[in-house]
């Protein structure tokens, strides 16, 4: 497996995914322990994850998801809930963050689907059988990657200011 600093740099988006790959349970389990171990403001940790393998659901989920067409095409994915609170979404996006840099540092591929605030988000958690005082953070396609595209991004010294902007 991979250290974290090379699977953050090599993370990227994949939409494009190979047919009929199953991915372990192990590894599933593995994603959704390194989302719970997230950075959570005062250890809220106002999480859960529902993790999704059956193909007929992964499209009903594409179906919903507005710009998840892609999901449907994955081998799997990851629903993350989180209970309201006043930091949510920071400790979703930071949880949905560490499941797809593990993600990458386990050979798969992934994208990340919004959820929050989303007009889908509603039925998608009827859908997968979640409460419906939850918030929808996002949705985790996951797959093994046929894309090899490696988009850019903006280097070191264009985001860096030292001390002011």
């Amino acid at each position: 497996m991979m250290d974290a600093l090379t699977a953050m740099r090599k993370r990227r988006t994949v939409r494009e995914f190979q047919a009929g790959k199953s991915i372990p349970k192990k590894q599933l389990e593995t994603l959704v322990d390194s989302g719970r171990l997230a950075a959570t403001a005062i250890n809220i940790q106002p999480w859960e994850f529902v993790v999704i393998t059956d193909p007929e659901m992964l499209v009903k989920i594409a179906d919903l998801a507005e710009y998840g067409k892609h999901v449907a095409k994955g081998s799997a994915c990851i629903a993350v809930l989180c209970k309201d609170g006043p930091y949510y979404l920071e400790d979703g996006c930071a949880a949905t963050q560490n499941i797809l840099v593990a993600a990458t540092a386990l050979g798969l591929g992934s994208a990340w689907v919004a959820g929050d605030k989303k007009d889908y988000g509603t039925e998608l958690k009827q859908l997968i059988g979640a409460p419906i005082d939850l918030h929808l953070v996002s949705v985790i396609a996951l797959g093994y990657s046929t894309d090899d595209t490696n988009p850019d991004k903006r280097s070191l010294e264009e985001v860096i200011h030292w001390e002011k902007f």
